[in-house]
């Protein structure tokens, strides 16, 4: 459904239960638009996002790598 900015700021319950029973929901203000969606619609959409700890943990293996710190000096000690 379209709805006019100025009836959604009156009428934000009107917009935000569709949103989550029967879909997006339109706003228009001039020219432009936005879009009311539920959450759960917007992660369908987008995908959900792993988190950062599943990142890692997932990540590539780094087994044999060489983490040791050089112990030569950057630079002339006097």
């Amino acid at each position: 459904m379209n709805w006019s900015l100025k009836d959604a700021k009156n009428r934000l319950t009107e917009i935000v239960n569709p949103a989550l029973t029967q879909g997006p929901q339109r706003v228009n203000r001039g020219g432009d638009s936005v879009v009311v969606i539920s959450w759960d619609e917007y992660v369908r959409m987008t995908g959900e996002k792993p988190s950062f700890k599943s990142l890692l943990m997932d990540g590539p293996d780094f087994e044999g790598l060489d983490l040791e710190r050089s112990q030569t000096p950057m630079r002339e000690v006097e």
